[in-house]
């Protein structure tokens, strides 16, 4: 069994995914994390993807800021009736309106496809990224780690995960001096790995104390699987 974990695919194809997983010979016994952000920002929105993630046993979404926001303008998926065109506020027309600035209209519009193909898996997947977990802890071999979208904002090791908000976890966007915890490998991503130094696209980066997974897929990078066992890297190209 191995446990494999990858971050902000953004509208990545489900046959690159698979392709992935093809080379590492990803199989019934291994464990795949996606630390948030499979939606927005090209192709179908992730929406196939999320689809596949339902059918899953062995594999888990860990909320991301996207998928938050997505989740944020679940109201236009409810019924046009008098009563819904009413309550269009303003704060629901300035949450739309970031929500596809930042990339969502080709998932509104994906899912508006499923709304009218097959409402039932629509509200399968608003249902599971309802429940989608904001972190998970895992121990693999000797090591211990926490999986979570973004890192954490307002960092105090003697704070408990749990008094985390969830702005905390799924926006947060660590400096590179930024330090977690001693006995415990933080992996996130949400910050592309560029943004530290250009040096660093397309590939992770490893601080002495969390990595960050982010290669920046939708800029044209490659997707990649960290393997957790040994912190060894797979890329699809």
């Amino acid at each position: 069994m191995s446990v494999y974990v990858t971050s902000d695919l953004h509208g990545l194809p489900l046959a690159d995914l698979k392709r992935l997983l093809n080379i590492v010979n990803f199989n019934n016994d291994d464990w795949l994390f996606i630390l948030g952000d499979v939606i927005d920002r090209q192709n179908d929105g992730g929406v196939e993807i999320l689809k596949w993630l339902l059918e899953q046993p062995n594999a888990q979404l860990i909320l991301g800021n996207h998928e938050a926001m997505l989740l944020s303008c679940d109201f236009v998926f409810e019924e046009v009736t008098d009563e819904s065109i009413e309550n269009f506020t303003k704060e629901k027309m300035e949450l739309l309106m970031n929500y596809t600035q930042n990339g969502g209209d080709v998932t509104l519009k994906a899912l508006r496809g499923l709304m009218q193909t097959e409402p039932d898996t629509l509200a399968d997947i608003l249902d599971y990224l309802r429940d989608a977990p904001l972190y998970e802890t895992v121990s693999v071999g000797n090591k211990d780690f926490l999986l979570v979208h973004a890192g954490l904002d307002n960092f105090d090791k003697n704070k408990k995960l749990a008094d985390y908000t969830v702005d905390e976890l799924i926006w947060a966007w660590p400096k590179i001096t930024d330090e977690y915890f001693d006995d415990v490998i933080t992996v996130f991503g949400h910050t592309p790995t560029m943004s530290y130094d250009h040096a660093n696209k397309g590939k992770i980066l490893k601080t002495k104390t969390w990595i960050d997974i982010d290669v920046g897929v939708p800029y044209g990078n490659s997707s990649m699987l960290l393997r957790l066992d040994d912190l060894k890297e797979f890329y699809l190209f």
